[in-house]
């Protein structure tokens, strides 16, 4: 199994983070430690961090990875249930981290189904143990549960959602992405560089893994993990993340005294062209950052 993967942003979100020598760690999405090592390298608390992912593939890695030596603790489950019950036994950290975007490992594995370049099963799961495949949505899906998962988790418009459900529907079963795929391709013929199955491909892997709502069910849980002065940074990679973290913000922020977190990044931080040139991946990645009042 390929396990190479570039970490996105990562000076920026050290930066961000600006972790000291003792301080707790919480990676709520670990994937394959690419910015734990770096943060756990610095701070040399391992003891008080605690590493989440809810991909068992990652969960080994990280298993095997700190095996020998001192080691921060690892569970897999997502990243709310994890917070929720981290919560609960009383747990705070004077850092956060959340990487919301797919790893290299699960993109570049086609037995995974999450490319819609190489072919492979429809499946989507960021936990393969549980839950409905992408194969059960796109085969089972009605009409109006496949135009509401492509206009709001892919953003098309209702008309071009309709047409892609149609024709989905007409050409069932599919059962491998590349017959998704070519599927989608004949309803959304590809302009530029642009490849149009990404968006369908997108909103069935959210609706497949429930991402936004696990987000939107996380954020308030934030404040209650962080030490008073702790830093909590988050990385999207697309605008229904962006927009949800963005929003929470704002809320967190806006009452006055009482207000329990205080915005790091006026903007959004967004890579530079260098790591651009490295990683492509990672043009669409946004980075927001806040402290704990």
């Amino acid at each position: 199994m390929k396990t190479f993967h570039n970490p996105v942003l990562l000076s920026e979100t050290v930066a961000v983070l600006n972790p000291k020598v003792g301080e707790s760690y919480l990676d709520l999405t670990a994937g394959y430690a690419g910015h734990a090592s770096q943060i756990l390298a610095i701070t040399r608390n391992y003891k008080n961090s605690v590493l989440v992912d809810r991909d068992e593939n990652s969960i080994n890695f990280l298993k095997a990875k700190y095996q020998n030596g001192e080691a921060p603790e690892i569970i897999h489950d997502d990243f709310y249930s994890a917070a929720f019950s981290l919560i609960t036994c009383g747990n705070k950290f004077d850092m956060i981290l959340a990487d919301f975007g797919v790893s290299s490992p699960q993109l570049d594995n086609k037995e995974r189904g999450f490319s819609y370049i190489e072919d492979g099963p429809l499946d989507m799961r960021m936990d393969p143990s549980k839950g409905k495949t992408a194969a059960d949505i796109v085969n089972h899906g009605g009409l109006s549960e496949l135009i509401g998962i492509f206009t709001k988790y892919g953003e098309l418009s209702p008309g071009l959602s309709r047409k892609v459900a149609l024709r989905i529907i007409k050409s069932r079963p599919l059962n491998t992405t590349m017959a998704l795929a070519e599927t989608v391709k004949t309803v959304l013929p590809r302009r530029g560089r642009i490849h149009p199955e990404a968006r369908v491909f997108q909103a069935i892997r959210i609706a497949v893994n429930d991402e936004l709502s696990i987000i939107e069910k996380t954020l308030p849980l934030l404040p209650d993990l962080l030490n008073p002065g702790g830093r909590v940074a988050i990385i999207t990679f697309h605008s229904l993340e962006d927009r949800l973290v963005k929003n929470y913000f704002k809320e967190a922020t806006s009452y006055g005294e009482e207000s329990q977190l205080e915005i790091i990044t006026k903007n959004p931080v967004v890579p530079e062209s260098l790591e651009l040139g490295i990683n492509p991946r990672a043009r669409s990645a946004k980075l927001r950052a806040a402290r704990r009042v």
